[in-house]
Parts: structure tokens; sequence; C-alpha cells
């Protein structure tokens, strides 16, 4: 069992979500060009070095809690049974509804609208974003190789890292189209995911279904 944090390590989380949450609230009501890093300490009361101690770069503000993304996918697909194909975990741990899009509080609908609106119109974030997933990419190919006992040369783990993020990424531009249409019912638009999901998944199924089947142990 992992340990509980300490005070120390609490107080360092509880400083990274308030700088994250008000630098948020900033980008969504200005915009995400129109406000520099020193705005966002400034209203978070620590200095820029604090800011920048915590998130590398301004993107990083935005799309904070995605490193969790990237280690919950890759625990998913590790941890998937014996003889089970990895598009069959990849499916159940993506098609299932997280961040904004799961919370039930009444304005998170609006929020998620607005954050996916300051994405698409900012080109630093749309481009940081690309970045994210071409990360996600080659951890979750590297993840099939090692997991598979691929050769070096060996294509296969890093076609099917691409197919699987390929859907992850149809899926996110989904989200954002519907929501450029306005404030989405948050439950019929989970579902239209899952719907769209599982459609792009059984496309690839035929042609991945024998690919990166963990062994079984060797007794």
């Amino acid at each position: 069992m992992n340990p509980e944090p300490g005070l120390r390590e609490r107080k360092k989380l509880r400083t990274r979500e308030l700088i994250a949450e008000t630098a948020r609230r900033l980008f969504v009501e200005r915009g995400f060009d129109a406000v520099p890093v020193a705005d966002v300490a400034r209203a978070a009361e620590v200095s820029d070095a604090t800011v920048f101690n915590y998130f590398p770069t301004k993107e990083d503000l935005v799309f904070y809690g995605m490193e969790a993304f990237e280690t919950e996918l890759l625990d998913a697909v590790s941890s998937r049974p014996a003889g089970e194909p990895v598009v069959k975990a990849f499916g159940r741990f993506v098609l299932r509804p997280r961040g904004l899009l799961a919370a039930e509080d009444d304005g998170s609908a609006d929020l998620l609208r607005s954050v996916s609106l300051m994405i698409a119109a900012s080109p630093a974030l749309r481009a940081r974003q690309q970045v994210i997933f071409a990360r996600y990419t080659e951890s979750l190919a590297e993840l099939i190789a090692a997991d598979t006992g691929a050769d070096p040369g060996d294509l296969r783990p890093w076609v099917t890292a691409h197919a699987l993020m390929g859907v992850h990424e149809a899926l996110v531009s989904f989200v954002h189209a519907w929501l450029a249409d306005g404030v989405p019912d948050r439950g019929r638009l989970a579902r239209e995911v899952r719907n769209h999901g599982r459609q792009a998944l059984k496309l690839l199924e035929g042609g991945l279904a024998g690919c990166a089947t963990r062994p079984a142990a060797r007794l």
C-alpha cells in the first residue's frame, strides 16, 4: 500500500491545484494568450518563480492533470489479464468518462465548453495538445513493446499504439466539435462519446485483435 502523503506533500499539492485553478479561471475569462504568467502568480498570491516551479511552461497550466491520464492509461494496459488483447484494455479505459465530462456539479458543463473553446482559439495550446498526444503514443508503444517482448526493429507496437491513440484523439476532436455548438447535456455527450468510441475500436479489432496479447505467466 502507498503511504499517505505527508504534510509537506499535501501543501505542495494544494499550492499546485490553487495555481492551476486560478490560471484556468483567468484564461477562461480573458483568453489564454491575453493572460501573462505574472497575472496568474499575482492572483494566486505566489511568486512567478513558484508558478514555474510547478508548471515549467504556461501551457502546462491548462493541461494540468494530464500526467494522471497517462499514468492511468499505462496502468490499465499493463494490468490487463493474460490472453487479453491490448485493444480491449484500451477500450475499457478510454471509454470511461473522466474529468469535467464526468463531473456532477452544475457549472462543469459551462466550464468544459469554455476550456474547449479556449484551446481551440489558441495555436499554442493546440500545438501543446499534439505534443502531449505524441508523448502518450510513445509511452504506450514502449509499454506494448516491453510487455510483448518485441524485437527493437518490430514496428507492430508502434503501429498499434498509433492506431489506439488515434481513436483517443478522434474522440477529443469529437468532444471539441460538440462543445463548439453550445453548452452540452453532459449525459448525452458522454453517451455519444462511448458510442463513437465503440464504433472506432470495432474497426480496429479485426486487425488488432491478435496483436499485443499479453502472454500467460510462465510456471
